[in-house]
């Protein structure tokens, strides 16, 4: 992926974020570079190319917490396959294809956030059915590409199910949050059912956006609300 394409990507994304969060690149290659010893044992009998996309996020993580002047430190895997951020950080870490990109925030400043990136396509046949609840696939229906619609609706749900997992450790599928798509590709992601912290109907917010053929989205909980225990 050619690097103005890359530095696009990356600026789309921090427009998506608020200010105090790092976001950070690396190309996906067939090579371990930069892994800590912790972090090599997570992929030990991984194929190659889950190896490679591991590395390449964890470059993009430590080069998210150099811009925010933290010291370099390994992020483990846990037993649940989620990263294991340093005490002083909360992050997201997604991959696409060639590129990996990472969102950190100290947790002074941010209590969670979720990032994820999709190809800027048409959501394969047959997923919408599992990923999309009634009323999501109506909003769908009434725009002018609605497969397209429908990956946008499937990228929030993922952006949105990383950021609230670091405060609710909680594993559930689509229906749990329910997606809101608002002007400016303002997204909204509602609790259907309480999932501790979070009250049903409780909200998180987040926004969408398009460059270099990807779909991104980033949802975020502050470091208040997430004191509060409230969405």
């Amino acid at each position: 992926m050619r690097m103005g394409v890359v530095a696009d990507i990356s600026a789309a994304m921090r427009t998506l974020l608020p200010a105090g969060a790092a976001v950070a690149m690396a190309p996906v290659v067939r090579n371990t570079d930069g892994l800590w010893p912790t972090e090599e044992v997570a992929m030990g009998r991984a194929v190659p190319a889950r190896v490679a996309e591991f590395a390449a996020g964890r470059r993009a993580a430590r080069r998210a917490m150099a811009e925010l002047g933290l010291p370099p430190s390994a992020i483990p895997m846990r037993a649940d396959r989620s990263p294991e951020w340093p005490e002083a950080v909360t992050g997201s870490i997604t991959h696409t294809g060639a590129l990996a990109m990472a969102a950190v925030a100290p947790v002074t400043a941010l209590a969670a956030v979720g990032i994820d990136a999709e190809p800027d396509e048409p959501l394969p046949a047959g997923v919408e059915e599992i990923v999309l609840n009634p009323e999501e696939r109506r909003w769908c229906a009434a725009m002018a590409h609605p497969a397209r619609a429908a990956r946008l609706i499937f990228v929030a749900k993922e952006a949105a199910y990383k950021c609230q997992y670091a405060l609710t450790q909680a594993l559930f599928g689509f229906d749990t949050l329910d997606i809101a798509v608002g002007a400016g590709d303002r997204l909204t992601a509602t609790f259907t059912r309480k999932v501790a912290p979070f009250a049903a109907g409780a909200r998180i917010e987040g926004r969408a956006a398009r460059s270099g053929g990807l779909l991104l989205a980033a949802f975020c909980v502050t470091a208040q609300v997430g004191a509060a225990g409230e969405g």
